[in-house]
């Protein structure tokens, strides 16, 4: 079987729940239209996100980005016009002040360098699952990627760091930057918060004694990485991406760049 794109997730808001989708625009800056569009800020302007607050793993969100409508936990709110009702409810949640910002043109990537979708193999995420005894959902919450792509095998993502990934018919390419490196919150129960004792040592063996003998191990740095972050290739200028979109990758083109965990 060829590669194909299986899933499409976006999340809306950053650091909060994803939605599922059959389809996704490709935005100018690379970024799929929907994700990370609505961001919330603390008093320091610093993104309030399960790194800086571990109280927001158990709150449930719904997200329309299209309706632009939300709903916490069972309580329902509007992203247009003023956000001061749903600003109030995190704030109180939280303990702490927080801001709801917007930014449909590009959305909130952690680094602008790589705004595209991240990326990596549903048998990745499987394997990655069997590793700590989850669930396949629990495990794509943890790792929190855009595009999950079928027919190939576990870590077949690893094998392009600097290629160009062409999928569809709309001929969307995005570079192949590096392996993303991880932070705290794939440590913790996606649900809960309730942290997994010695996860990143433990996933980090695992990592390196299972990545294929023919990956170039120059971008790991270290071994707590997983999926691939992307940016809008020279030759793209965007379109629409569908589940079960062929994929196809072409030879490095460009040099790996470093890039943060995706919230």
């Amino acid at each position: 079987m060829s590669p194909f794109v299986a899933r499409i997730h976006l999340h809306p808001i950053k650091a909060f729940d994803a939605v599922a989708v059959d389809a996704a625009t490709v935005l100018p800056s690379g970024a799929l239209a929907g994700d990370r569009q609505w961001a919330f800020v603390d008093d320091q302007d610093r993104f309030v996100n399960g790194k800086l607050c571990a109280g927001i793993h158990p709150i449930r969100t719904l997200i329309d980005p299209v309706a632009r409508t939300a709903r916490f936990d069972d309580a329902p709110f509007s992203l247009d016009g003023d956000p001061a009702a749903l600003e109030a409810w995190l704030s109180a949640r939280l303990g702490t002040p927080v801001r709801l910002r917007e930014d449909a043109a590009s959305g909130f990537p952690d680094d602008t360098d790589s705004p595209g979708p991240t990326l990596i193999a549903t048998a990745t995420l499987e394997a990655v699952a069997g590793w700590f005894g989850l669930t396949l959902e629990a495990t794509r919450a943890r790792f929190r990627a855009n595009l999950e792509i079928g027919g190939v095998p576990a870590f077949w993502e690893d094998g392009f760091y600097g290629g160009v990934c062409r999928i569809g018919d709309d001929g969307v390419a995005f570079v192949l930057n590096n392996p993303c490196q991880r932070c705290v919150v794939p440590s913790r129960d996606a649900r809960t918060g309730e942290p997994y004792p010695l996860f990143q040592k433990r996933f980090a063996e695992a990592r390196r004694s299972t990545l294929p003998s023919t990956v170039d191990r120059t971008p790991f740095t270290h071994y707590y990485r997983l999926a691939v972050n992307t940016r809008l290739a020279p030759v793209s200028h965007g379109g629409t991406i569908r589940v079960g979109d062929a994929i196809a990758v072409t030879a490095a083109a460009a040099t790996p760049q470093e890039t943060p965990c995706p919230s």
